[in-house]
């Protein structure tokens, strides 16, 4: 078995959830044993794509004129794509009819939730859709004392003090609105987002809210991987409240380094994550205010280690071994193909 991953466009998507789910990819596949090619040859047998970018159907109706499977990952929707950036709400429609265009190329489709799989269905796609998690690094996303010291010390934080984060693009579909009204009301707590977008495609009701957020919030910017993970072991709670995903990996992130979460109570979450189980939901910032003050003073009961379970349960090896069950129920694993293949490399180099 031979996977190539596309990587066209990758430097555009790169500090977006589209660019982790690609290295995701990759660890998934070296996990069970598959360490994808670095460049598409006679002995690949399936190429992964994974953006909507120009050139990304172009390299999938490539791949299927050389005899190549291609699995295309359906990461972003219409409905994800809706108050986003600035036009996004005029310009949906049609990038659903292009996303529709893009996903067509693949000979699968998958999708990282039961709930997007259902939106897609509902696109009129006829190619096997299969939902799979992008995943999570759990020997890297994990708790860490030392990495909670790291970042208090880092941004100047007591080891008293409340600390609260986010992390995402600067957009109303992420929750940033009622992020910086809890904010305000909640004073005597300090407030973090992480994540940057370039200002000009920010709308100006979102920027205007940026303007006058409280001083209680910091706005990080965007930073690496390891200085995020710092963030989520030094941070009292994670608050995501993202009112459309298809799954939300920076969700998997906190859950697996122990961060307490609340997130918006929205459909995507059904059936893996459960409200005062695993996580805490709630809407509005009344009760997002209410919620988030249980946590923290500790009324509420710590749900940290059933979270991590839930990252545990979609680990890079769990799902590694569920690509290579869908490969295999699609007929896409070719073990002949993959022995010659091995063959030939073995042979070039004698």
């Amino acid at each position: 078995m031979s996977v190539y991953l596309y990587t066209g466009g990758e430097r555009i998507v790169g500090k977006s959830g589209v660019g982790q789910a690609i290295a995701h990819q990759r660890g998934a596949l070296r996990a069970v044993g598959l360490p994808p090619d670095a460049r598409m040859d006679r002995g690949t047998q399936v190429v992964h794509i994974n953006t909507v970018l120009p050139d990304s159907p172009v390299m999938a109706m490539l791949a299927r004129m050389r005899r190549k499977k291609v699995v295309y990952y359906a990461h972003s929707t219409m409905e994800d794509f809706r108050c986003s950036f600035r036009g996004s709400n005029l310009l949906a429609p049609l990038f659903k009819q292009w996303i529709r265009f893009c996903y067509r190329r693949g000979d699968v489709i998958l999708t990282p939730t039961a709930y997007s799989q259902e939106i897609l269905q509902g696109y009129g796609l006829k190619k096997p859709i299969y939902h799979i998690s992008n995943g999570i690094d759990t020997e890297f996303f994990r708790p860490s004392r030392e990495r909670r010291a790291a970042f208090r010390e880092a941004y100047g934080l007591s080891d008293g003090e409340r600390v609260v984060i986010s992390v995402g693009h600067l957009m109303e579909r992420k929750g940033i609105l009622d992020y910086i009204e809890l904010a305000r009301q909640m004073p005597e707590t300090r407030f973090f987002w992480f994540g940057y977008t370039d200002p000009k495609l920010i709308p100006t009701p979102v920027q205007q809210a940026i303007d006058g957020a409280p001083e209680n919030l910091t706005f990080a910017g965007f930073v690496d991987q390891a200085a995020l993970r710092d963030a989520y072991c030094g941070a009292d709670a994670f608050a995501f409240l993202s009112h459309e995903e298809t799954e939300g990996i920076v969700v998997l992130e906190a859950l697996a380094c122990g961060t307490p979460t609340l997130l918006r109570d929205i459909p995507v979450y059904d059936g893996w994550l459960g409200a005062g189980r695993d996580v805490y939901m709630s809407d509005g910032v009344e009760g997002f205010e209410q919620t988030l003050a249980g946590m923290l003073d500790g009324t509420l009961p710590d749900l940290t280690e059933q979270g991590r379970a839930v990252a545990r349960s979609r680990s890079l090896a769990a799902v590694g071994e569920r690509l290579r069950e869908i490969y295999q129920s699609e007929g896409l694993m070719d073990t002949r193909k993959s022995k010659l293949a091995w063959a030939r490399k073995i042979y070039s180099r004698t």
